[in-house]
């Protein structure tokens, strides 16, 4: 039987009932969707429901009855944006959208929640943390210090294939900011930026990965829309650093980079803010790239 992609489906396994030769199975605790007379493929529930995978042979994954793969999706649907900021949106409604088990769910934000992305209720409801220029500045501040100490670890044992890699991202990202695919831009814009910190081991870079998707959702939802024509030239200004093997460089030209991003987000979230902790972050592991700030 040819591959099956199930979309928009988010309410319960009745809904995958209409669908020819699919029956459900219940194993090991686990709900999963059978594809197929004979059972050839499977997959389970949960990512049938949010459409994101398709339904082929011999296909079995997790479900929502998964701590795990609630809170990824959760988070990821936070981070995103597809859950706006500051909206509250009761429990039992996320469980039955998800297809997710009570318990999981409570599991899931109960990590969400430290994650700083959700904020507890008192009647059963999840409010999603809002966005403030604050916090952003708190971002720019971990981010900016953590990531300039990390670049100029790394860029010291760029091997020749490194940097490949990064001309490889560096193609991929003009590519899709060519076709104006901004979802398909952010992969390899990612990749670019954690290559170029990788050395500084998994620990911080976890850190600075966790950094770096709280910063998306502002640049996604203040950034401006789509891709900013300078990027491609900040993004070749710090390569270019990195290949010529020169750490300094390339920790200034980073923190210009996001610097410059900084000032598109606070004027949309607060024109009259002066990020002065910032451009003393900036200054202390970047002197002279907080001048991308502007005047304080």
């Amino acid at each position: 039987m040819s591959p099956l992609t199930v979309n928009n489906l988010n309410k319960s396994f009745k809904a995958l009932q209409v669908l020819k030769d699919v029956s459900l199975e219940v194993k090991d605790q686990e709900r999963h969707v059978v594809i197929g007379p004979n059972g050839a493929g499977k997959t389970t529930l949960f990512n049938c429901i949010m459409g994101t995978i398709p339904l082929s042979s011999g296909e079995v994954l997790f479900d929502g009855q998964n701590v795990g793969a609630v809170y990824d999706r959760l988070r990821a649907a936070i981070l995103r944006g597809e859950i706006a900021a500051g909206a509250t949106v009761p429990q039992a409604r996320l469980a039955g959208d998800l297809g997710a088990g009570r318990t999981p769910l409570r599991e899931a934000l109960r990590m969400l929640q430290r994650d700083g992305l959700v904020v507890s209720e008192p009647n059963r409801s999840v409010r999603i943390a809002t966005l403030s220029a604050e916090d952003f500045e708190e971002l720019c501040i971990m981010r900016v210090a953590l990531e300039a100490v990390a670049i100029r670890i790394t860029v010291p044992a760029l091997a020749s294939a490194d940097i490949a890699e990064l001309e490889g991202y560096m193609a991929q990202m003009e590519h899709y900011r060519r076709a104006g695919d901004e979802p398909g831009w952010r992969a390899p814009h990612r990749a670019f930026h954690r290559l170029l910190v990788a050395g500084v081991g998994p620990r911080v870079g976890g850190e600075i990965a966790d950094l770096s998707d709280h910063s998306e959702r502002y640049r996604l939802r203040f950034g401006g829309h789509g891709v900013r024509d300078d990027e491609r030239a900040e993004h070749r200004g710090i390569l270019d650093a990195a290949a010529s093997g020169d750490p300094d460089l390339a920790a200034v030209r980073l923190a210009e980079h996001y610097a410059r991003t900084a000032v598109l987000v606070f004027g949309a979230l607060e024109p009259e803010r002066d990020p002065g902790r910032l451009r003393t972050a900036i200054g202390a592991v970047a002197p002279g790239a907080e001048a991308a700030l502007g005047a304080g």
